[in-house]
């Protein structure tokens, strides 16, 4: 079974984090949420969410993805970790897969993960990427690295994931169940 993290900071966007662990359970990936201390870690509305585990735990042999939500000031809080940076570094040495939605691919590019990679983020946060290729679909797929735009796009960012980590035919399952028409 495949397994993925989701690295939450506080002040993460809660659609970015939500709906992309819904979408990879219903396809039995075994998603671990990860907060970067051993307390509930509150979103940018104030939810409140309990980790599986803390961050200090999480090792890149353990999984096959990494997974960045974005938010205000969640991304910022992920690149001021430098735990954070050295497990993004740590997963793409070893060709696993790295994900980021909205503002997080800031994230990415700060570990030196997107140079000459094709992306997308946050419209505001298209010039804080470095030198990439970017593109404006809702999710770009390059290589072993996977960034989307937004809460709107996070159900589609999920399914790239589940295809990605599971194929195509289970990406398919979960749309048709999801009753999602629009992440094409």
């Amino acid at each position: 079974m495949a397994r993925a993290v989701i690295i939450l900071a506080k002040g993460f966007e809660e659609l970015e984090a939500v709906a992309v662990v819904d979408v990879l359970r219903r396809a039995q990936i075994e998603v671990v949420i990860a907060g970067l201390n051993n307390d509930y870690v509150e979103s940018a509305r104030g939810v409140k969410v309990i980790p599986d585990e803390s961050i200090d735990n999480i090792k890149a042999e353990n999984f096959d993805m990494v997974i960045l939500p974005g938010g205000i000031p969640g991304t910022d809080n992920l690149n001021a970790d430098s735990r954070v940076r050295d497990l993004l570094i740590d997963f793409a040495s070893e060709g696993r897969l790295t994900g980021a939605i909205c503002a997080a691919p800031s994230v990415l590019a700060n570990a030196g993960l997107l140079e000459g990679k094709k992306v997308t983020s946050y419209p505001t946060y298209k010039d804080k990427l470095g030198k990439v290729i970017y593109q404006e679909d809702k999710v770009v797929v390059d290589g072993n690295v996977l960034t989307s735009r937004g809460p709107a796009t996070a159900i589609c960012f999920g399914l790239a994931i589940v295809e990605k980590l599971s194929g195509r035919e289970k990406a398919e399952e979960i749309k048709k169940a999801m009753l999602v028409d629009y992440c094409d």
